[in-house]
């Protein structure tokens, strides 16, 4: 079956469709209809325009390409399993939520609270414009090129590889469990709060306070810039080139960096004899 050129505003337009292609329509209109797609299967959509909310929940096996999603499309897509979304626009609050096996590339994301609770995704060449607490809660994800501005992402992931990406959010990556970043430039105050397992491979950070709390934390050949307070009371190996600014009361491990501009242990708090400072 094959929908092409047609426009929909009622509720539940187009639901339970099974191998069914959805071509340059448009879901608006008066009647301000959501659903249009639920419980759908087996669907390709090309180049159409999402204006309505919910558009997609409870939908297995879609492709969605060349596709715009306003900001009226609320909560776009829930539930879903085998989806793959390619050069489309995203827009609209918790695009994503409660999603495993998803393919997003190609695209542009402006969405509050982005990819909540969603697992087996790959992800490559998006930008997030702007987004708050985005990727909360994912899992064994794949992320490469993604450049985004926003707050808060990816607390308590988990099994996360991210890779050649650009990174300008604060607080990002608190509780998280087994993250490896690689060659990627992360910005951001209170990075990496509360995590375990966080190794960064070749990666410049830039912002106050960051990692604080850590256990098992690897930092292998980056840079640090405005980085102050670090790695107060965290388990750490850490390579750095160039200076960090300050470090204050790690609990463990090994820190070598070309120089540390202050080194602060108040020995009530810390055993400093369970560090090894070194500035080459």
């Amino acid at each position: 079956m094959e929908y092409t050129n047609q426009t929909y505003d009622q509720e539940r337009a187009l639901y339970g469709i099974k191998n069914a292609i959805i071509d340059h329509c448009n879901f608006d209109g008066p009647a301000d209809g959501e659903s249009a797609l639920k419980e759908t299967s087996d669907i390709q959509v090309r180049s159409c325009y999402m204006n309505l909310r919910y558009p997609f929940w409870h939908v297995t096996n879609a492709t969605i390409t060349d596709t715009t999603l306003t900001e009226n499309c609320r909560a776009a897509l829930w539930y879903d399993k085998n989806i793959t979304i390619d050069n489309c626009k995203l827009g609209g609050i918790k695009a994503l939520r409660e999603c495993e096996d998803i393919n997003l590339k190609n695209s542009i994301v402006n969405s509050q609270e982005f990819i909540w609770k969603c697992h087996n995704l790959t992800i490559e060449n998006v930008t997030i414009e702007n987004s708050e607490y985005p990727f909360f809660e994912i899992s064994d994800s794949k992320i490469k090129n993604l450049t985004m501005k926003g707050k808060y992402s990816f607390q308590y992931g988990t099994n996360i590889e991210i890779a050649d990406s650009n990174l300008d959010t604060k607080d990002a990556f608190w509780h998280t469990k087994n993250v490896t970043v690689r060659n990627s430039t992360i910005k951001g105050e209170y990075l990496a709060w509360y995590s375990e397992n966080l190794t960064l491979i070749n990666c410049k950070i830039i912002g106050t306070q960051p990692f604080c709390y850590c256990k098992n934390l690897v930092l292998e050949n980056c840079t640090m810039e405005n980085c102050d307070l670090a790695f107060e009371r965290s388990s750490v190996q850490a390579t750095i080139n160039g200076t960090i600014d300050s470090v204050k009361n790690p609990l463990s491990g090994k820190i070598i960096a070309d120089h540390i501009a202050s080194i602060i242990i108040e020995e009530n708090i810390v055993d400093k004899t369970k560090t090894e400072i070194i500035c080459k």
